[in-house]
């Protein structure tokens, strides 16, 4: 399939040998709660992605990201979805290096370590709550005599969980004028006081490990907090920002990539007939190229509110293409493949995953009207 042959092609160049490497595994193995998958990227280079060069990194551009992505949730969905969070993450701080000001000696100097060491971050944004906000954390950190914060509280599920060597985590602080703010914490998984627990019952997705991360009187110097600074209260700052549009342009990218695999096993065996194959073909390509075209639009300086605007927009029209090309593949596929083999059920409940990622298509409906209608942009 040409498009997943492009992306393969991409990944290579970035990560040689890793494709090669997963495929040797069965799907099962890859996906398997014990799988070595984070190991392997970890071997081949796979946390520099989005590194500058400046530190020793690949500096991918959102283009090159997007379709390395793909080609790995194509052979790993559980390694597409966990490294997401380790390069929304990355891209995000990364943003901030490049801002003045913005980081400290102490952030700059663990940064530096991502791509030489092989550094994987975690994102500890979800608290396992429904409906949550995820710009409103319950995890508050209180400050302590001396300095720095003491921390407590829940991240579930939080992806790498099991691999991670810095627990990004955002977190609710009272400043010292009484006014309560967002910030985001560069914790090393190491710290006392930082425990992992079993939360992610299901076997789909398993090989992410997105378990529960439980902080106990974790204590984070100043200089690992990166405070927010918003305009207004209700609109998303540079911080946010930047974490919102890798997030979404790399997840929705990710999803794309196992519905991939599952398209590639119907072109392969020519199932049903070419007018039914060209329109499955046809409907993944459309999610491609949204997906796409998002990322050049990054690169061609898009940002703010329109960056946001324009990569839940893939997303959404993503969500929508997948679903339905799902329902196809796997009819075109058939039962005896179905039961023959647990790959292609697999794939398909992979995919669906994508709709249960923040921010949910309702909860963002009516400022998304507003923004089309030309107003901002609120996300709160």
């Amino acid at each position: 399939m040409r498009s997943l042959t492009t992306a393969r092609g991409i990944c290579e160049q970035f990560h040689a040998g890793l494709l090669d490497a997963l495929e040797d595994l069965p799907l099962g193995t890859r996906e398997g709660e014990d799988s070595p998958v984070l190991e392997l990227y970890r071997k081949h280079g796979g946390p520099g992605l989005l590194v500058p060069a400046a530190y020793g990194g690949a500096a991918a551009g959102p283009l090159e990201a997007v379709r390395v992505q793909r080609a790995l949730a194509a052979a790993s969905p559980s390694l597409g979805v966990a490294t997401v969070m380790h390069h929304f993450t990355v891209a995000m701080l990364f943003r901030l290096a490049e801002a003045t000001g913005r980081l400290t000696p102490a952030q700059l100097d663990l940064l530096s370590s991502v791509a030489p060491d092989g550094l994987l971050l975690a994102s500890g944004w979800a608290e396992g709550r429904t409906d949550q906000n995820i710009l409103a954390p319950s995890v508050v950190a209180e400050r302590i005599p001396g300095g720095g914060y003491r921390v407590n509280g829940s991240k579930k599920p939080c992806s790498l969980s099991g691999s991670m060597d810095v627990l990004t985590a955002s977190v609710q602080v009272t400043h010292d004028d009484g006014r309560s703010g967002l910030a985001l914490m560069l914790i090393p998984a190491s710290s006392p006081g930082i425990t992992t627990r079993p939360f992610w019952a299901t076997p789909v997705l398993a090989a992410s490990q997105s378990h529960e991360v439980r902080l106990t009187d974790v204590v984070v110097p100043e200089e690992l907090v990166i405070h927010s600074t918003p305009e207004d209260a209700d609109r998303l700052d540079d911080l946010q920002t930047a974490g919102f549009t890798w997030f979404e342009l790399l997840a929705t990218s990710s999803y794309v990539g196992a519905a991939s695999a599952l398209v590639a096993q119907v072109l392969a065996g020519k199932r049903g007939t070419p007018a039914e194959r060209a329109q499955l073909a046809v409907r993944l390509d459309a999610a491609v190229s949204l997906v796409e075209g998002a990322a050049r639009s990054l690169e061609d300086g898009t940002e703010g509110d329109e960056a946001v605007a324009a990569v839940l927009t893939a997303r959404y029209a993503t969500q929508d293409l997948l679903a339905q090309t799902v329902d196809q593949a796997v009819e075109m596929l058939g039962g005896m493949a179905y039961i023959r083999s647990g790959d292609v059920a697999y794939l398909a409940s992979a995919v669906r995953a994508l709709a249960f990622h923040p921010p949910s298509r309702a909860s963002v409906a009516a400022e998304l009207a507003e923004y089309f209608a030309g107003g901002p942009l609120r996300l709160s």
